[in-house]
């Protein structure tokens, strides 16, 4: 494909150049704002030759690091090639690559890890720093300078308003026929400007599907022909299937109840396979008519869509199977008409979940007796990926799930335990958890109430007799029985492990 079908803009057409020439435009310590979500829409080739750059000044004994700000998580083209060549002095908002979690854990890497919403004012206000450069993957330029979105859209319109230069890839891989899918809302504003953001329904369209972006602030343009790096998710397994039975019964149920329309409220799922396989059960089930507003577009709303079950997704990004972007690809005018991509701050909006009333989904690594979760560390010291959008939805969702086998490392450790060893989501936060043991329902109960369905719903069998123990003897001994503890003994849970390799020594 010739490259003027892709950039329109003459005067950007004359600033085309190799990956090598734009990354020996971006100096050393500065913040990059670069696109990307979920391993969607990143730069594909800049990245790879900044991290040559830094390579080579290595060698030279020359410190080179930057500071690298996303939407969430990338790939190894990204992450993992600036990080293996000690590039990255700081991370934000989340990350997933080995690498980089390698090198935070070790103390090698700053990372600050916060909510995708709080992203976009936290950068607009400055208390990040100056950002340098934006480094942005587009699927074309149109005549009149604006730009085409490619599969995310993340913090891009952020990184583009706040940046000093702008370096662009347009990647010819990525679907011309993404032309129109995206919403990109123009009006958003700090306080004291805000205005009410006109999102009613998940389908809403309130912006339009280009990115702006002044012509001078290009400093240079990149063309591309890379795939997304897309993951295969694994079929559901026999514990992912009984976590995504039980929360179809709950869902049942309070529809019956008249808790929930018929056609439940939007959906908010979290990535990866117990997400995708509570997806899976949806599309077997009763539900019809069903909506989505979340962050990514994964492949069991694709198969909702395709069954006519899901009507519309709201999202802003897509984290898809190789697969599935190829279906994807060939019917993109179909999935155009029910597929909206926004920028996050608009897709992790506290104010429009808790508008829309979602129903939010998301994993974990282990929830204590009381219903405090912990989604990022392993340990209590050891970052595993992020909080990434949890925490948005989590707090103003109509229902907050968390979900999680009952235990990890071939069930040496319970992911039920006394005191989380990191708390990510409080109690308060925290409506239902979810094991393939069974569910547990929080509203409306106490500390001491929430206990007993945590443990006898969700709990291991072979960590119950120790979790109802610990319980009976916080309550005679704790000085506090609003929410009773043994605090070294619960902290001893996560020691024991660490020491022998099992929590049953």
């Amino acid at each position: 494909m010739a490259t003027n079908d892709r950039i329109g803009s003459r005067v950007l057409r004359d600033r085309v150049m190799s990956a090598e020439e734009a990354a020996a435009l971006i100096p050393a310590g500065i913040n990059v704002g670069m696109s990307g979500f979920t391993g969607a829409g990143y730069p594909k080739a800049v990245p790879l030759a900044l991290a040559k750059r830094i390579l080579d000044a290595n060698l030279r004994g020359e410190r080179f690091r930057i500071s690298v700000w996303t939407g969430a998580s990338t790939a190894p083209e990204l992450d993992g090639a600036l990080a293996t060549v000690d590039g990255v002095e700081l991370r934000l908002p989340y990350q997933s690559d080995p690498v980089c979690r390698k090198k935070i854990n070790a103390g090698e890497m700053e990372y600050i890890d916060i909510h995708l919403s709080h992203v976009g004012i936290f950068v607009r206000q400055g208390f990040l720093g100056p950002l340098g450069v934006a480094l942005i993957e587009v699927t074309g330029i149109r005549e009149d300078g604006s730009l085409i979105p490619s599969s995310s859209v993340g913090n891009n319109k952020v990184w583009i308003d706040s940046a000093e230069k702008v370096i662009l890839e347009v990647n010819l891989w990525q679907s011309e026929k993404l032309e129109g899918m995206h919403d990109i809302y123009q009006r958003f504003a700090l306080p004291p400007d805000r205005l009410p953001i006109p999102l009613t329904h998940p389908g809403d369209r309130i912006g339009t599907p280009y990115l702006q972006c002044p012509t001078e602030k290009v400093l240079a343009v990149v063309v591309t022909d890379a795939p997304d790096r897309n993951t295969p998710f694994s079929p559901p397994d026999d514990d992912s299937q009984r976590i995504a039975g039980h929360i179809l019964d709950f869902l049942g149920h309070e529809v019956a109840k008249g808790r929930l329309p018929a056609n439940l409220l939007p959906l908010q799922s979290g990535v990866g396979n117990i997400a995708n396989a509570v997806l899976h059960g949806l599309d077997e089930g009763s539900f019809e008519g069903m909506t989505s507003y979340t962050e990514v577009i994964q492949d069991g709303m694709i198969e909702l869509i395709d069954s006519g079950k899901l009507t519309v997704a709201s999202a802003t990004a897509f984290s898809l199977s190789p697969q599935r972007v190829e279906q994807i690809n060939a019917r993109m005018d179909d999935y155009r008409r029910s597929i909206v991509l926004r920028p996050q701050e608009i897709s992790n909006h506290p104010e429009i979940i808790r508008r829309l009333g979602c129903l939010a989904m998301n994993g974990m690594i282990e929830a204590d007796i009381y219903g405090n979760v912990n989604s990022t560390h392993v340990m209590g010291t050891r970052i595993q990926n992020g909080i990434g959008g949890s925490g948005d939805f989590a707090r103003n969702a109509y229902i907050s799930f968390f979900m999680t086998p009952s235990t990890a490392k071939r069930g040496s450790i319970s992911c039920i335990v006394p005191m989380v060893s990191h708390v990510d989501h409080t109690e308060h936060d925290v409506h239902v958890v979810v094991t393939e043991q069974g569910l547990a329902d929080l509203r409306g109960l106490s500390p001491k109430q929430r206990s007993v369905q945590i443990i006898e719903h969700c709990a291991h069998p072979d960590y119950r007799p120790a979790l109802r123990e610990y319980v009976r003897r916080a309550l005679d001994v704790s000085p506090g029985k609003q929410t009773p503890h043994l605090l070294e003994e619960a902290l001893g849970w996560h020691v024991r492990y660490q020491r022998t390799g099992t929590m049953r020594a």
